[in-house]
Parts: C-alpha cells; sequence; structure tokens
C-alpha cells in the first residue's frame, strides 16, 4: 500500500537518522489507477508490523481519508494530535507530517489516491478542500453525513468489485463515486465554498499558481516580489489573491511554510538548528532562532526537546 522513500538529511546521507520517511503511494498488485480503498481494520490488520509498532512519524505523497463509522480514532498531523469521533472524517494531504496511533475499536473507510486521479478541472472546483492547510478533521453538514457514509461504503464495494465488470468502467465507477463524495464533502464547515471560489476564478488561479510556486521554492524565495516575479504578474494582483482566498498577505503565508517545514525538520526529523537554518535559506542560525521564536515563543532548541520528550 505504501512504500518508504527517505528525502537526504542534513549530512546528505539517505540513511542518516534524521532523514524523514517519505511514504509512496503502491497499492496491492492489480489495483488500478492510483486509488486503493479499505477500512481502518482491514488496514491495520494487513499491516500490523509498519507503521504503528512502534508509531514512526512520516509523509505520504498522496491523499489518505478516514470516515470513522465506529469508535474513535487519534492520529497526528503535523505535530498535532487529533481526534476523529464517529460521524466526521480525517484528511492527510500530501506533504503532511503525520504519525499513526494504534486504532483501538476505530472502524470505517479507509480511501487512498493520488492527487491526478481526479481530473482537472474537478481538482480545481475541489482546490479549497485538497488545499494544503484545509482542516485536517471534517465534519460535514448534518444533512450530508449519512449520504457521504452510504458513497464511501459504495466506493469499497465497487473497489472489491474488481473483475466484475470491465476494467475501464470499474475505474470510471469508482473515480465518480470518489469525486461525488470529495464534492459533497467540500460542504462542510470551514471549507471555502465552491461557488465563492469559482466566481472568482482569476484570483483563485493566481493564488492556486502560487501555493504550487511555494511548494516548490520556499527554501530560496522569501519576499512577494519573488514570487510576483516568478510567475508573472504583479505584487498587487498576487497581494490580492492571497487576501481574498486567505485573508492573510503573501509574506506571511511564505513565513508560514517556512515555519512549518522548520517545526517538521525540528520535531519530525530530529535536524539541529544549524542545519534547519541553512536548508530554508536563512543568513545565519540566530536569524533563524529569532524568527522560530518570534512566531512559536520557543527556540528551535526547546521546540525540539518537547517533541522529543
Amino acid at each position: 500500500m505504501m512504500v518508504d522513500k527517505r528525502h537526504p538529511g542534513p549530512s546528505g546521507s539517505a540513511a542518516s537518522s534524521a532523514a524523514v520517511p517519505l511514504f509512496a503511494f503502491e497499492p496491492p498488485v492489480g489495483t488500478p489507477y492510483g486509488l486503493e480503498v479499505s477500512t481502518v481494520e482491514d488496514f491495520f490488520a494487513h499491516h500490523d508490523d509498519w507503521p504503528w509498532n512502534p508509531p514512526r512519524p512520516g509523509r505520504a505523497t498522496f491523499h489518505y481519508l478516514i470516515a470513522v463509522t465506529e469508535g474513535e480514532l487519534l492520529h497526528d498531523v503535523d505535530h498535532v494530535t487529533r481526534t476523529v469521533a464517529p460521524g466526521q472524517w480525517l484528511w492527510v494531504r500530501p506533504g503532511h507530517a503525520q504519525c499513526w496511533h494504534p486504532p483501538g475499536a476505530a472502524r470505517g473507510p479507509f480511501i487512498l489516491f493520488e492527487p491526478d486521479v481526479l481530473r482537472p478541472d474537478l481538482a480545481r472546483l475541489l482546490a479549497p478542500l485538497t488545499a494544503h492547510e484545509a482542516p485536517a478533521v471534517l465534519t460535514p453538514h448534518p444533512d450530508d453525513t449519512a449520504w457521504l457514509r452510504q458513497t464511501a461504503l459504495q466506493l469499497l464495494d465497487e473497489h472489491r468489485a474488481l473483475g466484475r465488470r470491465p476494467l475501464d468502467i470499474h475505474h470510471a465507477l469508482r473515480r465518480s463515486l470518489l469525486e461525488s463524495l470529495l464534492l459533497r464533502l467540500a460542504n462542510s464547515p470551514g471549507i471555502a465554498p465552491i461557488g465563492a471560489a469559482t466566481a472568482h476564478a482569476g484570483r483563485a488561479d493566481w493564488y492556486g499558481r502560487f501555493l504550487d510556486a511555494l511548494e516548490l521554492h520556499f527554501r530560496e524565495l522569501h519576499h512577494a516580489a519573488d514570487y510576483a516575479e516568478l510567475l508573472g504578474c504583479s505584487v498587487r494582483t498576487l497581494s490580492r489573491a492571497a487576501r481574498h482566498a486567505t485573508g492573510k498577505g503573501v509574506r506571511e503565508l511564505i513565513d508560514e511554510r517556512r515555519l512549518l517545514e522548520a517545526r517538521r525538520l525540528l520535531g519530525v526529523a530530529r535536524w539541529d538548528a544549524r542545519s534547519v537554518a541553512v536548508h530554508l535559506g536563512f543568513s545565519d542560525p540566530a536569524n533563524f532562532g529569532r524568527f522560530f521564536r518570534d512566531r512559536t515563543g520557543l527556540t528551535p532548541a526547546a521546540f525540539a526537546a518537547g517533541e522529543a520528550g
């Protein structure tokens, strides 16, 4: 289901103890087209030695989505332990630092999919839901709860029906059910309305392009002007798009992304502050220390010690 790939640590060695495990999508042989559906209970039964025994943090290159129908699920997403109750959904997006807990009595459908499973037009429509900063725990609108659960079970049934009908029909049905489910999940509180996103398509497009560029260049580009030049727009246009989408300025979003990476590297990967400072493009560790302390109230060393504890 997943394959452990490792990023080089500060020493450049892939075998370094500081390396962050990166789990790539690797479904069972015969599973078509970047989408796998299981249940929490089956997943743990088939993977009793990974990666929760003992729990180990890592990141995935794909989305995974869990609908809790019974019990209570605990899961760490970006250093915060989330509690997912029946009727709620856990969504871990590509790149999130995450760590499993034993499932206990938790039950429910478990959906894993690669980003390119979604058709491009629908992916743009669902951008507020699939965005890196969207909520990790979703509480659907009460009118949608039963429908979402039933659709997830239908998706599970169709996934298990491989061989019952032609492969292209089988995959089209699975993708259609997934897309329907995600469109309904996008109605959850805390997600920007789809209509609002499409009503300002120009601004949303600039913001989406900015997020893509930020994910690629946040280590070396740290100013709004850098991204405006890269994208071929004015700083004003980019700032308006960011403000409309998030209520935040471009520089604030850049700093938040750098801070998130710093927390991941200090906590999950156990990098030292000097290595993190170099990795994130700070001129010296002291500047990084001030940046981190101003935004968290902790020095990098204190934060790392707390995470280790």
